[in-house]
Order: C-alpha cells, then sequence, then structure tokens
C-alpha cells in the first residue's frame, strides 16, 4: 500500500491550495522539511514547493493569479509567494553546476531526480503531491527516516565537498532524529572536520545553538568530540565540556526546564573561554553577556537574590550549572526596592555619596529579608540611617 501525506494542519493554511493550483499538479510537489516532520507527526513551521517552472515563469503565474511574490533568492531558484497563511518558498528543480564547500552556481532542470539527488539526506529529499498526499522517494528516504537513520544522497563525501556545513548538519539532525548513526557519513564527516575552517563562523554558530538543544544533543556532541569534528573551529570543546554538558541535561530534566543552547554552550567550553568562543561565534552582545555569566555560580544572597540582582535568565542558568535548586524561581516576580535616597534624607542623613551607600545596605537587607513590605523596609532603612549617623534609630 503507498504512503501517502497526512492532512495535516499546515496543508489546511490559506491560500495554499490556491497557490498549487496556480503551479499545476504535475509541475509542483510539497519537499523537504514540511514532508519529513509531518511523517514524523512533527509541527511544521515553513513550506517549501518544488516546481518544474522556472523562476521567472513562477513570477508570472502567481501576479497572473493575484498572489504576491518576493524574489528572494531568484538566481538560485527561489521566490516566496506570500499566502493568506504565511509566507511559502517555492524554488525552480535545479541542479549544481559548480561548487567550493560554500556556494554553489545551478542550473534549472525539469527533473524530479535530479533536483533530489543534490539534496543533502535521504529524509530530505521527499516529495508530496500537493493534492493527493501522494510520495515521491528516489533515495530511501522513508526506509531511513523510519530507523531514524540520516544517510547522505549518494557519495558522502561528494556531498561534504559541496557545501562543507553538511557536516555540522548530519550530526544536528542526527541529534533531532537519529536512533542508527550512518556509518559511512560519520566516517566522511570525520574525515571532512577540517573542512569546516572555510565556513563563517556565523554559519557554524547557528547549526551549533541548533544542535545543542534537539533531544540527542548530549550523545551526539561526546560523539564529536570522540571524532574531533570541532577540533579545528572550536578547539574548547573537549571532553570534560561533553561531561559537563552531561550533568546539565540532567539538571533540566529534573527540573523541567527547557534546554538553552548558550546555557549548553557556557558549559562545553572553560569558562575563561566565554568572550573570546563569543566573539569568534559572532553571538548577540546579550548572549556573549550569558555566556560569560553562566559560570559564575549561585552567590551568596539565594535563587531570589541572585534573579533580583541579574535578572531571572542569568539566575536560571547560574543555578541549575551549579547544581542548586531552582524551584524558588518558578513564581518569581521581580519586585522593586520600596524606597529611596529620599526617605533616607529624611531619617536624617546628609545628601551626597553616604546616600548610595546607605541605600545599597539597606537593599542588601531588604534581599536577605526575602523583599518585605514597604513598611519592614522602612524599619531596615531607619536601622541603617541610625547606625551610618552613630544615633537612635529613627523611625
Amino acid at each position: 500500500m503507498a504512503v501517502t501525506l497526512a492532512q495535516a494542519d499546515w496543508r489546511a493554511r490559506a491560500g495554499l491550495a490556491e497557490l498549487a493550483a496556480v503551479l499545476g499538479t504535475n509541475d509542483a510537489r510539497f519537499v523537504g522539511g514540511a514532508v519529513r516532520d509531518t511523517l514524523l507527526g512533527l509541527a511544521v513551521a515553513d513550506i517549501d514547493i518544488a516546481t518544474r517552472h522556472t523562476p521567472d515563469s513562477v513570477v508570472m503565474l502567481l501576479k497572473d493569479a493575484g498572489i504576491r511574490v518576493v524574489p528572494t533568492g531568484l538566481t538560485h531558484g527561489t521566490v516566496t509567494a506570500l499566502t493568506a497563511g504565511g509566507p511559502v518558498e517555492v524554488t525552480t528543480l535545479r541542479r549544481d553546476v559548480v561548487t567550493d564547500g560554500r556556494h554553489a552556481i545551478v542550473a534549472f532542470t525539469d527533473d524530479w531526480r535530479v533536483d533530489a539527488s543534490r539534496r543533502d539526506f535521504t529524509m530530505n529529499a521527499l516529495y508530496a503531491d500537493p493534492a493527493s498526499g501522494a510520495l515521491f522517494d528516489y533515495f530511501g528516504g522513508l526506509d531511513d527516516l523510519a530507523a531514524g537513520r540520516v544517510r547522505f544522497i549518494g557519495d558522502a563525501r561528494s556531498r561534504i565537498a559541496e557545501d562543507h556545513l553538511r557536516i555540522l548538519r548530519f550530526f544536528r539532525f542526527h541529534a533531532r532524529f537519529g536512533d542508527l548513526v550512518d556509518p559511512e557519513g560519520l566516517d566522511a564527516c570525520t574525515e571532512r572536520a577540517n573542512d569546516l575552517m572555510a565556513l563563517s563562523r556565523e554559519r557554524i554558530a547557528a547549526e551549533l545553538l541548533k544542535l545543542l538543544v534537539a533531544r540527542h544533543a548530549v550523545a551526539v556532541m561526546a560523539l564529536m568530540v570522540d571524532r574531533g569534528i570541532l577540533r579545528a573551529v572550536l578547539p574548547e570543546i573537549d571532553g570534560a565540556g561533553a561531561a559537563r554538558l552531561a550533568a546539565l541535561a540532567d539538571a533540566e530534566a529534573v527540573h523541567d526546564i527547557p534546554a538553552d543552547a548558550i546555557r549548553r554552550l557556557a558549559v562545553l567550553i572553560p569558562p575563561d573561554a566565554a568572550k573570546p568562543v563569543g566573539a569568534r561565534l559572532k553571538l548577540s552582545n546579550a548572549d556573549r553577556q550569558r555566556l560569560k555569566a553562566a559560570t559564575a555560580g549561585p552567590g551568596d544572597e539565594g535563587p531570589l537574590g541572585l534573579a533580583y540582582r541579574f535578572g531571572a535568565a542569568i539566575a536560571l542558568d547560574r543555578l541549575l550549572i551549579a547544581g542548586a535548586d531552582v524551584w524558588p524561581l518558578r513564581d518569581f516576580v521581580l519586585p522593586a526596592l520600596p524606597i529611596g535616597g529620599g526617605a533616607l534624607v529624611s531619617m536624617g542623613l546628609a545628601r551626597g555619596p553616604d546616600v548610595a551607600r546607605a541605600l545599597k545596605t539597606v537593599e542588601s537587607r531588604w534581599i536577605a529579608e526575602g523583599f518585605p513590605d514597604a513598611t519592614r523596609t522602612r524599619v531596615i532603612a531607619a536601622e541603617t540611617v541610625a547606625q551610618a549617623l552613630g544615633g537612635a534609630i529613627i523611625a
């Protein structure tokens, strides 16, 4: 019995059937992640359509049908159709003419198998008829998907030579979908690991951060360390880092905290490597700050005090990595110190630097007492001012 694509929610998105009809029943098929993830029962975010029409023809057909179209990548055959249900990428069938491991020059074709042969893994080369859901599998992708095996199409070394990023994609897809490691693919990635040096660090970072939150991230990262996959581009990641990642993942599971890529990257590298690694991977300023702060320990003011000082995200990172209790943060709402410097002046403290110092003392006591209300805080403030003045408590 032929396997067909389930009638998933995304297939009923507004405007999608109209778009497929405009492109023609025999000239357009769903392809890639939407097909793969639907077969696995996963949610689908992005929809891709492959078509026999040339890019110029696609633009003309969509405009004539009143469908807005954006020429997002014409040289590679891609346009984006703006349907009522969201954007859909439409790409002309193509073959690689010249590749250098980072970029490709393509030529267009009308042969579905040729288009499938240039894709990376068999599970990503599955096509589906938009109307009937009939599946087209040219390289055994359905069997590999069922077995949880990420397998390169054709010769693994050739696929990697075409695009070096496929080394990281192999491990990322295995971390997400894999149950069986394909030995040919693993050996090819190991042999060609130094090819990663030719890639931009932004591309490396994007793949690595996605990998780190996949379901088998811990086991796959240990495998990558064992095979020296990242040694040329991230030598800071070693066996000790892989062990710290395993401990962090256990802590996240115990506390039912979702995996976080920056938090996990922080434990993969030594603390003193946070600044150079963040810069090398061109992370955002916010992520660089988290990377540096994550391993600083639980502090000495308790979980809530830590969250007050540094924010809930950094507090959660530091507590989880330190193996400390994070439950107090569950319902934590950032409080505001219910007193200001003006109140301290009204209690007799002279304006100037003494006010700032006294207010810091009040704040520290307020945190230590668990953020008491305004009445108790005023007592703390009065005691602090009295101590500063060397006199009696001012109520």
